[in-house]
């Protein structure tokens, strides 16, 4: 390497697919039984939980390459996403509610508490918390050399595509049940005729149902040809 070409040691990122929301989960949940892990190729995130799973599945993945373990944020530092949080919040009532919530054991489970009750801030606390996981996502992939490739998203049909589907589908089942209740009333007829058939003729007539179940269709090129089957040699002059 030299002044005149530089190059850098460092190799280009690989771009992983990223389903936000479940990598958010993964990061945020920082409970010791629990490991998430990031499937570089699909960007799922799976959850392997002390206790529940295998241990044979958890030594598997975690060691297979295809993986990159998940390492959450401490809960030092969610907390101090909450202070930075209440210092954002005017309303006094709530202020001061969040303040008490966040003192002493099972502090993160009061503060969300407190916000049931106020939906707006609540709302505005959940942007507040993705936008800091997001940074945090983003500063471990950069550390890992991956980068953030959205996910194509499921499109969800527009309101005149799904009209014209049910259309379509009320204009199909009504001739699907045209031909059901014609073959429904044939079979009644049938029925209807074999209570009045004389009993000597019933075992005539049972023959040529069982003849009709039975029957196989003629072959393309036979039915098309003349009488005489396509394997038959034909006649020579001295023959005729």
């Amino acid at each position: 390497m030299t002044a005149d070409n530089p190059t850098t040691s460092r190799a280009s990122p690989r771009e992983v697919p990223i389903a936000w929301e479940a990598l958010e989960d993964a990061f945020e949940n920082n409970a010791p039984e629990v490991h998430s892990y990031l499937n570089l190729e699909t960007g799922d995130v799976i959850r392997i939980v002390d206790g529940v799973a295998e241990p044979t599945t958890h030594a598997r993945i975690s060691t297979d390459a295809g993986y990159m373990r998940v390492e959450p944020v401490s809960s030092r530092e969610q907390y101090r996403w909450m202070e930075r949080f209440i210092a954002t919040v005017e309303e006094p009532e709530l202020h001061q509610k969040l303040v008490a919530s966040i003192d002493g054991k099972g502090a993160f489970r009061r503060f969300k508490d407190v916000l049931m009750s106020f939906p707006v801030d609540r709302e505005r606390w959940f942007a507040f918390r993705s936008e800091r996981l997001r940074m945090a996502i983003e500063a471990w992939l950069e550390a890992h050399g991956l980068k953030a490739q959205e996910r194509d998203a499921w499109r969800v049909p527009t309101a005149d595509q799904v009209k014209v589907a049910v259309e379509r589908s009320e204009q199909v089942v009504p001739a699907r049940r045209a031909r059901a209740a014609a073959a429904e009333g044939t079979r009644q007829r049938l029925r209807d005729l074999i209570d009045v058939l004389p009993v000597r003729e019933l075992d005539i007539a049972a023959e040529f149902l069982d003849f009709l179940r039975e029957r196989r269709p003629l072959p393309r090129s036979r039915a098309r040809g003349s009488d005489r089957p396509s394997d038959e040699p034909k006649k020579t002059e001295d023959e005729e």
